[in-house]
Order: structure tokens, then C-alpha cells, then sequence
């Protein structure tokens, strides 16, 4: 693709990058057949090439940021699927993360979106706050039909049921191996993840332990970055990266560290990019380091080396969250892993597809997000499994929403496969 950016233009750091980007694509179209939006909606702006378009023309010009093109960037799920299926390797993801935060500075949304962003912001990457909303969710749950805006709803109805108690394994500490000690990994624990389900950062911790893990959970991180990062509120994203990466540093120094393991995707997928995202700053090679250390739970575990178990006569239905098999490229390790462990493992029919969960995505844009998990939970209820793993907070809330199969981490299982408590979600309690 041809691109006629100034020289000065390209001075910018992120309109360089974005050229380069941009150049790579060759208007193949491959994209459009694994998109999700395209798939629902079926306009050709709501494709990557579309919206490649529609940025390389905001950027090119300079000038602020349209409705329309608004519109078709916030339709974009970001499960980088395109990115997966692009022969010419375009970075997709770069691309719109620059194209986001060029919106945020540049075009001023109506007022109830602003708030509506501004409130998930400010509340979802704070563990206490985002458990306070949650209980004030629950009571208001039954009202949300009263709600005239449907965003409004989805986040009465994301609620869950139960709120589990607070972890107090979630507090800065350090939990040593059951036996000889064989690594030093740093926990990421999380946010939302942490008021939602507090298993699986429990079932993390045991199963690192039996494996001969010593494991950090070091004071002063937080919330990874990847909410505000993806509304395009840079600065709030960095503020976020740069405890994290303080923090892990910290205890690399201290004490050695030989990865940080993360058991959310989503985050997984943000952490291994703080080099890019701290490229032209002072944190440039402690943020390459920290990426360079980040690992999921399942290359951790399949580097440890997992016992091997015996057959369970259970069936599990492994849904791949897009953030570990697009962002991270991580395909077969837990499907592995779980045969390992003696699961029986089935995959659900078009399982590249996002189930609409996507961070903020089933809050900000519902409509879509329903019929995509709609679409998702048809397919893996046809497998008829026993139940439904995936590694990944946000997918797991998106189709333990729309399904009566049990809905239950990766970790969790393999955590019960090795001498773990059975899940929660498996019993009757």
C-alpha cells in the first residue's frame, strides 16, 4: 500500500510506525474471511482492510477523527484474528492501538459515551472499586430492562451471581515450592480477574508450587494496561505498564526471576508488548525485559513439564481465547496440557472466531457482542462436553453467561488433575 506521509509527519514515532504498517498490507483481502464484524455485519469498513482504510485516510490527512470512522474502529474487537490469517504480516494491532489513541485525543464523543468510558476506566482496573460495582450491579440487575441505553444494561447483566470473598493469595507475598525449587516466577494476579473469580489464581499458585515454582506476588503491581490501552487513554495505560514493570524489575533484582506468568490473556498479550509501548522511553530496557520474561500459565507449565495423568473420562471443549491464539500465538500448548492430564479434549467448529467478549467489547458494543457468543456457545454446546476450559477471564464470563456446561479455567483443571481441589464450578455447592 502506498502512503504519503510528510516528513515531518513521520517524525511522530506512532505515525511512523503506522506507515510502516501500513505499506506492508497488499489490499489482499485475506483478512475479511476471519473477522468477526465482518462475519456479523457484512460491511466492508467493519473488515481489517476496511478500517486500514479508513485510518491510513485520518492519519494521512491529519485531521481529527470522524463519526464514521469512529464508529468502525469501536466495532473492532481487537481479537487480531486478521493478524493470524495476513500472508504478509501486517501488525494489525499496533495499527488500531495508534488509530485509538489518535481518537481519543482528536475526536470528542457524545456525552454518554464518555462517561460510560470514563466509568469503566476508572473502576474495572481497581479490584475494590470494580467489586463494589459488582454488588451494586447485582441489586440493580433486576431493573435493567428500565435502562434506555443497552450498554447500560450489559453491565447490570454482567454481574455475576456469587461474588467470591476476597483472596488474601492475592496479596504481595511470596509462596514457596513444595519441593526442591526449580524457578522464580512472578504471578500476575490481575484485576477484574480478581473480583471475578478468585479460583483461579488459587489453583496458579498450588499447581506452581507442587512443580517446584517459587512464586512472586510482587508489591505495587496492578492492572496491566490493557482496558485503557485499548480505549486509547495512553497515558493512563503507561501509568499502569510502568508500576508493573517497577515492580517485577524490582524483584529481579532482589531475587532473581525467571518469568512472569500471567493466567489471563488478555494481559498476557498486553505485558509482551510493553517493549513496543516503552520504545522511545526511558523504560525502554526494563519494559523489553519484562516482555521478554512474560509467559502463560501453559508455556510455563509445558517448560516445567506437566506429569502425565490418567485418563478422566471427561470431555472438554477447549475454547481458544483470541488474546493466547492470536495475540500470543499460543495454539496448542493447553489443548496439550489437558490431554496430558487425561481430559478428553474436542474444539468447537470455526474456533478462531471471538466469542464477543473482548475486554470492554461486551459492554460498549452488546449487540454485537450477543450474537458472537451467541454463535460461540452453539458450537460448543454441539461438542456435548462434560466442560467448557479457556484461559481467559473475559471469555469465560462472555459464555458462562449463555451456557449451562460448566465453565472453568485451564488451570483449574490441570491444578485438579495433579492433586488439586475439584473446581468449583464442578461441584453442587
Amino acid at each position: 500500500m502506498q502512503t504519503t506521509f510528510t516528513p515531518e509527519q513521520l517524525k511522530d514515532p506512532a505515525i511512523q510506525r503506522s506507515n510502516e504498517i501500513l505499506r506492508s498490507c497488499v489490499h489482499c483481502g485475506f483478512c475479511t474471511a476471519t473477522c468477526p464484524t465482518y462475519a456479523v455485519l457484512g460491511d466492508e469498513l467493519d473488515s481489517p482492510r476496511g478500517r486500514i482504510y479508513l485510518i491510513k485516510d485520518m492519519l494521512e490527512q491529519g485531521r481529527p477523527a470522524d463519526a464514521k470512522t469512529v464508529k468502525h474502529i469501536d466495532r473492532c474487537l481487537s481479537c487480531l484474528a486478521c493478524m493470524t490469517t495476513c500472508p504478509s504480516g501486517v501488525h494489525y494491532m499496533h495499527l488500531v492501538d495508534n488509530a485509538r489513541e489518535y481518537i481519543e485525543k482528536t475526536y470528542k464523543r457524545p456525552l454518554m459515551d464518555r462517561l460510560l468510558r470514563w466509568t469503566l476506566a476508572q473502576i474495572i482496573p481497581h479490584p475494590t472499586r470494580f467489586r463494589l460495582a459488582l454488588f451494586a450491579a447485582k441489586l440493580g440487575r433486576p431493573f435493567a430492562f428500565l435502562m434506555p441505553d443497552a450498554r447500560l444494561r450489559a453491565m447490570l447483566e454482567m454481574a455475576p451471581k456469587t461474588i467470591p470473598p476476597v483472596s488474601r493469595n492475592d496479596d504481595p507475598q511470596t509462596f514457596a515450592p513444595t519441593g526442591p525449587r526449580k524457578f522464580r516466577v512472578a504471578l500476575m494476579t490481575g484485576c477484574a480477574q480478581k473480583a471475578l473469580n478468585t479460583d483461579i489464581n488459587d489453583a496458579t499458585i498450588r499447581i506452581l508450587q507442587r512443580l517446584g515454582c517459587e512464586v512472586v506476588v510482587a508489591k505495587g503491581m496492578g492492572c496491566c494496561g490493557a482496558l485503557t490501552h485499548h480505549m486509547g487513554k495512553a497515558d493512563q495505560a503507561h501509568a499502569s505498564a510502568a508500576a508493573n514493570i517497577h515492580a517485577w524489575m524490582g524483584e529481579k533484582a532482589n531475587g532473581g526471576l525467571d518469568g512472569v506468568v500471567i493466567n489471563t490473556s488478555g494481559c498476557g498479550t498486553t505485558i509482551k508488548d510493553y517493549g513496543h509501548m516503552f520504545r522511545n522511553d526511558p523504560l525502554a530496557a526494563d519494559a523489553a525485559a519484562v516482555s521478554a520474561m512474560a509467559m502463560d500459565i501453559s508455556e510455563l507449565l509445558v517448560k516445567i513439564g506437566l506429569p502425565e495423568g490418567a485418563p478422566k473420562g471427561i470431555k472438554v471443549a477447549y475454547h481458544a481465547a483470541c488474546s493466547l491464539q492470536h495475540g500470543q500465538q499460543i495454539k496448542n500448548h493447553p489443548k496439550d496440557l489437558l490431554k496430558r492430564a487425561g481430559f478428553t479434549v474436542v474444539e468447537p467448529a470455526d474456533s478462531h472466531l471471538c466469542c464477543g467478549s473482548a475486554g470492554t467489547y461486551n459492554l460498549l458494543q452488546p449487540e454485537i457482542s450477543q450474537q458472537l457468543k451467541a454463535r460461540k456457545v452453539q458450537t460448543l454446546e454441539a461438542k456435548t462436553p462434560d466442560i467448557i476450559a479457556a484461559g481467559n477471564i473475559g471469555c469465560m464470563m462472555q459464555i458462562g453467561s449463555g451456557t449451562k456446561i460448566p465453565m472453568v479455567h485451564t488451570v483449574e483443571l490441570l491444578d485438579w488433575a495433579t492433586g488439586g481441589p475439584k473446581p468449583r464450578a464442578l461441584t453442587n455447592d
